[in-house]
């Protein structure tokens, strides 16, 4: 069926502008054949989707210039894609827009292991920068569970977290400099290389802003020498409450961890089912998983102190290691706990909200309750030292309205979060998927402000629309998959 009999004039809208981006990247670098256009349709966030008009695929800063200034002189929305593991729909595409995809800007630009920097294109996978400098005994400190497939553009665009942002923070608290795109097309360089910078703190202000304000094309980052001894704590509990008692302890003795994290006991048995580690306890109702790091002395003083916290919260059972490939066997359960959801369930829709540690018993409580009320089975595995909630919520989409009440339950936990004194998101960003709670945790004068920033850096509204704020549509109808199916101008090609 030709999409141009019911909208005349489609295809000789997109004509010209094809070639323009051809010019920019090659013809190798714009995709728009529909079958081809499937794989960027959704991020990791899957139940949304909505196909893009077309893709293109830059491999500099010029290039990715080049193709912002076509979109900004043709008034077209364009969205900037990493790797597609987001968890919030910050990637989906929007109505007959351009996706414009970093994958192919993987190169590490420069190293200065002296002064402690590396400087990467956006297309560099989170992992790959532990790799070029671990030679040399450094390390990047951000290690989302997805670190071996996520970009470090798509950590800039949400503000990852991962097991260490604990102690060494996320993911503003390591980039140093930025060299950007912006909504126009123009080129700016932020920051630098040092930690401090006079002005304006504009780094801080593009890091987390989710494609709204522009494009990150270079970044450099801060790497850290990896310290003298770690230690892995795993300590086994009877009940939830019962370890995230001892996280509280832990803290308020004065010990911070480089990660403390926490998994029930539906996680804990699916993980064991899949990775097979024989770590965890399968009658556990949850376990803590603590990791020391510093001076061998300090580290040794406080796995001492740790353990009997956690005895004195009613630890069943405690395994520590400090080798690094018994240490890794232990953290490889907590690392494949999303991978291992979606082997007891045939569908799964990832929360992420942050509340206080100290109600870290309560909540939980309350979402064991919503699921119950609900039906639904609700697996919890998270960051416990920070608060940051990942609820992973088990359904079947070939059910007729499952996912429906799936999105309703993610609302109510994170109204729970809010209410509770926390956030709507603690690393995975607001993106399609939470826009519409953002007025419940920020009154109309506060949005009014971000927008005033938005509408600054972004005047035209064409970079990634639709995102982190809410809109007059309905929170389903930002991007539901059984509501978001339809032809684009790309099937003419």
């Amino acid at each position: 069926m030709v999409f141009s009999k019911f909208f005349p004039g489609i295809k000789d809208k997109w004509q010209p502008i094809i070639k323009q981006l051809e010019t920019v990247v090659g013809k190798d670098g714009v995709v728009r054949r529909k079958e081809e256009l499937l794989t960027y349709e959704c991020d990791g966030l899957a139940s949304y989707r909505q196909r893009p008009a077309l893709v293109v695929l830059p491999r500099t800063t010029e290039e990715v210039a080049a193709a912002v200034k076509v979109c900004h002189d043709n008034n077209l929305p364009w969205v900037a894609r990493g790797a597609g593991t987001g968890l919030s729909g910050g990637a989906l595409p929007a109505p007959d827009c351009v996706l414009i995809v970093t994958a192919r800007m993987n190169r590490i630009l420069h190293q200065d292991l002296d002064n402690h920097y590396i400087t990467v294109q956006p297309g560099v996978i989170n992992n790959w920068v532990t790799q070029a400098v671990s030679g040399a005994g450094f390390y990047y400190a951000p290690d989302p569970s997805s670190q071996i497939i996520c970009s470090i553009g798509g950590n800039v665009a949400e503000n990852s977290g991962g097991v260490h942002c604990l102690k060494y923070g996320v993911t503003t608290n390591h980039v140093l400099g930025l060299k950007i795109v912006t909504t126009d097309g123009s080129i700016i360089d932020v920051g630098g290389i040092v930690p401090e910078m006079p002005g304006y703190d504009l780094t801080g202000l593009f890091v987390g802003s989710e494609g709204t304000l522009g494009i990150a094309t270079e970044v450099t980052l801060r790497i850290l020498k990896r310290p003298e001894s770690v230690c892995v704590v795993l300590a086994n509990f009877p009940t939830v409450e019962d370890s995230g008692a001892a996280v509280a302890d832990i803290i308020s003795s004065g010990i911070i961890p480089a990660g403390m994290e926490i998994m029930d006991n539906l996680s804990i048995n699916a993980v064991e089912d899949i990775v097979a580690t024989g770590c965890y306890e399968r009658n556990a109702q949850a376990v803590l998983l603590i990791e020391l790091d510093g001076l061998k002395v300090e580290v040794k003083t406080y796995k001492q102190k740790v353990e009997a916290i956690c005895r004195q919260n009613n630890a069943t059972g405690i395994t520590t290691a400090n080798d690094i490939d018994t240490r890794a066997k232990l953290w490889k359960g907590r690392k494949a706990a999303f991978a291992a959801a979606g082997h007891i369930s045939p569908d799964y829709f990832v929360q992420d909200g942050v509340i206080p540690r100290t109600k870290l018993a309560e909540v939980l409580a309350e979402i064991e309750a919503l699921g119950d009320r609900y039906g639904y089975k609700i697996a919890n595995v998270f960051h416990a030292g920070d608060g940051n909630l990942h609820p992973l919520i088990l359904y079947d989409n070939s059910v007729p309205g499952a996912f429906e009440t799936v999105e309703e339950i993610g609302g109510e936990i994170l109204k729970l979060c809010v209410d509770a004194g926390g956030s709507l998101s603690g690393e995975h960003g607001i993106g399609a998927d939470k826009n519409c709670y953002m007025p419940y945790m920020f009154n109309a004068t506060d949005l009014e402000t971000m927008q005033y920033i938005r509408s600054a850096l972004n005047e035209k509204g064409l970079a990634n629309p639709g995102k982190i704020f809410p809109t007059p549509r309905s929170c389903g109808e930002a991007a539901n998959a059984k509501k978001a199916q339809q032809f684009t101008n790309a099937e003419l090609y």
